[in-house]
């Protein structure tokens, strides 16, 4: 496809290349280590489910022995399969023994690490099973009912209350959205565990647990069928339980996660050492089971100027598709993230952000963009911020993105009532209709102000990738480069809970889902 912003696809492979090494050398330290939410994932895969007589849940409170054994470094694999050989005890009956104060597993008798593999095994691969009929079913449905047309409208829900959730959803689904998010509550990225059961109660949004995410996917699942259109489910895989998270996903046929290597170190503070090795085994387990991730880049221009530091977020566009790379995901489940964030007081910023798209669309030409409204030059004033949104879902539909999460003329005002999400979704079909082509008919100027703005950040985003490298990721972090904010490497939350992996450590489910085991 020849470039309509004239790039130079040196500069784009150079880039790339780097992004590569930068991901490789990190993923060296990653498959040294692991974590206590990374162990949790693998008792949450083998159907370790529910909470003790306090409401710890069970994951919890067999990793948490464990690890106060000091047997973490083994992996939680290995002791729940070699209790199985010693107790004859499924997974789910080891974690309830443990939780009543009946076992002490590290305390059995030690068989092989071989041998507690080959008792595990039926296990992971019926947890296997279980996954990929979601995805068969998912498949079924967009064989069957189909789906909405790119860009994908996408508009979220979050009312702290599941039950209304599932209101407003099946509403905003009727209206015309093809994806549906459900915000999760207010600072739940920072629990280190995964609340149980139906919630009724969140603040700024929903908790994500695995009952909430069925009933949602149940109720979408009824109104697709209703309208004709199968209507995609979307949660975070994020925080100190990012691959738990995932792997609830998984179960419960979710199609879209927002997932990250670098979000939660940045604007959640969690130790960039756990959230790196938690965010390999998330996304190992999002593509396995052909779930679209979002990145987060565009939280960067929330918190850093969007002409200035245009260069970061593409920067980290190449770094979030090398690390899914490394996970075994397909470039059209990469859902990389960008915004429409430029100050509109600046002259021809609306060709600055067409540039930024469209060079988005070039470089990462299959996989599925996601593209992020304006929210921090929003005012309140509600038709300043409708015409903000039409020229956002202009630039969507003329750089073909792929998953549009819808702006909301009340930004700045309060959560959008069904009401206001009906006008953001008419405002988006009129200009994606009116415009479909428009991307198709239109060449840019040679030389013209599109083309340099694009061609600049492109080279200071290669610049800042060969930076990157020499200095190392961690380092960069330290430094504030992305998104204007520094993190120590020892520091944030959850550092407590990372720790190197002892020579008899297993996770039979990363090279199966690696190898896109049936």
């Amino acid at each position: 496809m020849k470039s309509k912003l004239n790039l130079d696809p040196q500069v784009i492979d150079s880039a790339r290349s780097c992004a590569a090494r930068i991901a490789q050398s990190m993923q060296a330290f990653i498959d040294r280590h692991t974590t206590v939410s990374t162990e949790r994932t693998v008792l949450r895969l083998l159907g370790v489910d529910g909470v003790d007589e306090v409401e710890t849940p069970l994951p919890n409170v067999v990793v948490d022995q464990i690890k106060d054994a000091g047997g973490l470094s083994r992996g939680v694999a290995y002791w729940i399969g070699n209790a199985m050989i010693q107790t004859g005890k499924s997974p789910q009956e080891t974690a309830e023994e443990m939780a009543a104060g009946n076992l002490e597993i590290t305390k059995l008798p030690l068989a092989s690490a071989k041998e507690a593999e080959e008792a595990i095994m039926p296990q992971v691969l019926a947890a296997l099973k279980t996954i990929r009929q979601q995805t068969e079913k998912r498949n079924q449905y967009l064989q069957t009912i189909g789906e909405g047309r790119r860009p994908y409208l996408y508009v979220i829900v979050a009312t702290g209350n599941i039950y209304e959730d599932v209101v407003q959803a099946q509403a905003a689904a009727r209206q015309g959205a093809d994806i549906i998010a459900v915000i999760r509550t207010t600072a739940q990225s920072l629990l280190d565990y995964v609340p149980y059961g139906p919630t009724t109660e969140g603040f700024g949004g929903t908790y994500a647990t695995q009952e909430n995410f069925k009933i949602m996917r149940k109720a979408l699942d009824e109104v697709g069928e209703e309208v004709g259109r199968y209507i995609r489910l979307c949660n975070y895989s994020s925080g100190m339980c990012m691959p738990e998270i995932a792997a609830m996903g998984a179960i419960e046929r979710l199609d879209v996660m927002l997932n990250d290597a670098l979000y939660g170190i940045l604007f959640r503070d969690i130790n960039m050492q756990r959230t790196l090795v938690d965010q390999y085994f998330s996304r190992v387990i999002i593509g396995y089971c052909d779930i679209m991730f979002n990145s987060g880049e565009d939280n960067y221009l929330t918190t850093d100027d969007a002409y200035e530091s245009a260069h970061t977020v593409l920067a980290s566009q190449f770094i979030n598709e090398q690390f899914a790379v490394l996970a075994n995901v397909k470039e059209e489940q990469m859902g990389l993230g960008h915004a429409f964030e430029m100050d509109p007081d600046i002259e021809n910023g609306f060709l600055y952000e067409l540039a930024q798209a469209v060079m988005a669309r070039e470089i990462f030409p299959n996989a599925s963009l996601k593209y992020m409204p304006p929210t921090k030059f929003m005012t309140g004033n509600i038709f300043k911020g409708q015409i903000q949104d039409a020229l956002f879902n202009l630039i969507a539909v003329w750089s073909g993105q792929s998953l549009q999460l819808l702006g909301m003329l009340t930004e700045a005002i309060h959560t959008p009532h069904m009401h206001d999400r009906y006008l953001s979704i008419e405002n988006a079909q009129y200009i994606f209709n009116n415009a479909r082509d428009i991307g198709s008919e239109v060449e840019f100027k040679e030389d013209g102000i599109i083309q340099r703005r694009a061609q600049h950040v492109l080279e200071e985003a290669n610049k800042l990738l060969h930076e990157i490298e020499a200095e190392g990721l961690f380092s960069t972090i330290e430094q504030g480069k992305f998104g204007g904010v520094k993190r120590p490497r020892d520091g944030g939350k959850g550092l407590a809970g990372v720790c190197v992996k002892d020579d008899a450590y297993f996770n039979p489910f990363i090279p199966l889902m690696l190898g896109g085991a049936k």
